[in-house]
């Protein structure tokens, strides 16, 4: 994963404008029995020039679209990392699994801004066969301040493909135990609500939050390995914004 944020501050140091940079601890819940939460190092880079982006761990490059004082829009190829997935000997309850590994999506992405509102769809694809399955994205956000501080709520609807639900959440029959029963989900529909907080601290520099808590569908709550009903994550770090 760590190449993939080099190639895009790479991509944004030939081209932005003004960028911010910066790194903090991500932390994210893991809806499986028995297995602790992810903390990790996390870098986080923002800009946007019109032609490439790149949104904390997200990249992407623009081929139609317009910007105006008061709206924009734009279609753009885009590609994220997939952080979930386990080892079976991250907990008891996973023994005896085959491994389910993090993954890189791709596919097309849809945005249109309007003032301060924004609407965002995407339909993404592993990209390393690893699952071979898709989500499409659906997110509805807008920005306002609160004193110095500016916050970017938005309200998330995740479709997932069977085979995405399947490869994370499923349990083959040669999985299977005397407390474990196979188990093959359909394809289900995620709700997640989250939003990102900047506060400005010394001169380029600025307090950046990331809090976000997906409500599972229950195609992946019947799982057997699965224990909790919602994943949340969050993200700290500080941000230096500069132009180039």
């Amino acid at each position: 994963m760590r190449y993939f944020f080099v190639i895009a501050f790479v991509c944004a140091s030939l081209f932005a404008q003004k960028i911010s940079v910066g790194a903090g601890p991500y932390v994210q819940t893991q809806p499986y029995e028995g297995v602790q939460n992810i903390t990790v190092p996390s870098p986080v880079v923002f800009f946007d020039n019109s032609f490439f982006y790149i949104r904390w761990s997200r990249a992407g490059v623009y081929f139609l679209g317009e910007k105006n004082d008061d709206y924009a829009w734009g279609f753009s190829l885009s590609a994220q990392p997939r952080p979930y997935g386990y080892k079976p000997s991250d907990s008891k309850k996973l023994e005896g699994m085959q491994e389910r590994e993090q993954t890189l999506e791709a596919g097309l992405a849809m945005s249109i801004q309007i003032q301060k509102h924004y609407l965002e769809v995407m339909a993404l694809t592993d990209v390393l066969n690893r699952t071979d399955a898709y989500i499409v994205k659906s997110e509805l956000g807008t920005e306002f301040s609160l004193g110095d501080f500016t916050f970017y709520p938005s309200f998330l609807v995740i479709y997932q493909s069977q085979k995405f639900i399947d490869y994370y959440y499923g349990v083959k029959p040669s999985e299977a135990t005397s407390s474990r029963a196979s188990y093959m989900p359909s394809a289900g529909v995620d709700f997640a609500l989250q939003t990102y907080v900047q506060y400005p601290l010394y001169d380029a520099f600025s307090l950046f939050l990331n809090l976000r808590a997906d409500k599972l569908s229950k195609q992946v709550t019947r799982s057997p390995i699965v224990s909790d009903s919602y994943i949340y994550s969050g993200l700290a770090s500080i941000l230096y914004t500069f132009d180039y």
